[in-house]
């Protein structure tokens, strides 16, 4: 999930240099939304990860 996040970050980078701030503001809306997905599960994870030990 944190590579595609990067993905679309170099997506939208690439968009804005060409221009496309349209292409661009979606994808970095995108990369948004799977960055706070992936903390959440990665918090969520390390907290049962805890509670196991």
């Amino acid at each position: 999930m944190l590579y595609w996040s990067l993905i679309f970050l170099v997506v939208a980078l690439i968009a804005a240099v060409f221009g496309f701030s349209g292409i661009a503001a979606a994808s970095a809306g995108i990369a948004r939304v799977l960055f706070g997905l992936f903390l959440i599960l990665f918090v969520v994870s390390f907290v049962f990860q805890l509670l196991q030990a």
